[in-house]
């Protein structure tokens, strides 16, 4: 928990110095004047904010998940043969779907059946499985899971769900200040001889809550299609049956969790339910029946 906590901390640090740091150097005006609100000074400010935000946690994010996750970097040459085995699969995929630079392989402890990709490049990416997942599934299953985790970096997702966030985190912020600027104004009596700073920053935290959970619904609806695009690249590069067997694997075994302790795997982000509504919205991975059927049709 510590080790999180910190590593949200030292990262909005860097986040926030940086962007304050790049916009003294562009010299650029506060948004907010006597006279009003600079349109110009806004757009540049929430795009510097938005997408810096977002792209100085994708350059950090190999090394905040080695730090945070104490994922342990395997040596290619191990004498351990499992650990040289699943470097050397990682390894053939990534052959098999033309990545520029092999991907780091890593290992942590854990119980839980968890895989990630992380990394700001194809040339610059980390692929860590848990030993949860290892103890849990078969080579086949493993092999799938893998299979999707280098499909997601040969198909650039950590660089284009950031520019995605990125985008929508710009047109939050934007439109969230403009929407409280003209709100209060609105309500300010006509004895009021400026802005209502405070009234207006509360207006601003509420409309950046309520167009971040719009936004949060445009990046999962992305992040739902880009998993199935990994799904299909590792069934390109490893093998259908083998990603089929992964989801099936991970299927039948959530059916044994008990849902009070654990509401969703944490391999791929996946959920044995089918929420509707607003959770449906905002899930970031498609349920596992749909992503397993999809897989069986696909050629």
């Amino acid at each position: 928990m510590f080790r999180r906590i910190a590593l949200f901390m030292i990262t909005n640090i860097l986040v926030l110095a940086t962007i304050s740091i790049v916009i003294n150097l562009l010299g650029i005006k506060p948004y907010m004047t006597a006279y009003g609100i600079n349109y110009e000074s806004l757009m540049v400010f929430c795009a510097i904010w938005g997408m810096g935000g977002a792209f100085i946690s994708l350059l950090i994010s190999k090394k905040m998940a080695k730090w945070m996750m104490k994922v342990q970097i395997i040596d290619p040459q191990t004498h351990n043969p499992e650990l040289r085995e699943l470097v050397a699969t990682v390894h053939r995929l990534a052959h098999a779907a033309h990545l520029p630079k092999m991907p780091e392989v890593g290992i942590y402890e854990s119980p839980e059946v968890n895989a990630f990709a992380t990394g700001p490049s194809k040339s610059n990416s980390l692929v860590a499985v848990s030993t949860g997942l290892l103890g849990k599934m078969r080579r086949n299953e493993v092999e799938g899971v893998l299979g999707h985790e280098v499909a997601h970096i040969a198909n650039g997702d950590m660089v284009t769900m950031t520019l995605i966030q990125g985008v929508v985190n710009a047109f939050v912020m934007f439109f969230a200040r403009i929407l409280a600027y003209a709100v209060s104004n609105f309500f300010r009596s006509d004895d009021d001889r400026g802005p209502s700073y405070g009234i207006q920053m509360i207006l601003t935290i509420v409309f950046d809550i309520l167009f971040g959970i719009l936004g949060s619904m445009v990046v999962a609806y992305f992040s739902r299609w880009r998993e199935f695009r990994a799904d299909s690249g590792s069934a390109t590069i490893g093998g259908r049956d083998k990603m089929i067997a992964a989801l099936e694997a991970l299927n039948n075994n959530s059916k044994l969790v008990d849902e009070r302790s654990s509401k969703a795997f944490a391999s791929l982000k996946i959920s044995n339910g089918e929420p509707r509504g607003l959770m449906a919205l905002l899930m970031t991975h498609p349920p596992l029946t749909t992503r397993i059927q999809r897989l069986k049709t696909f050629t």
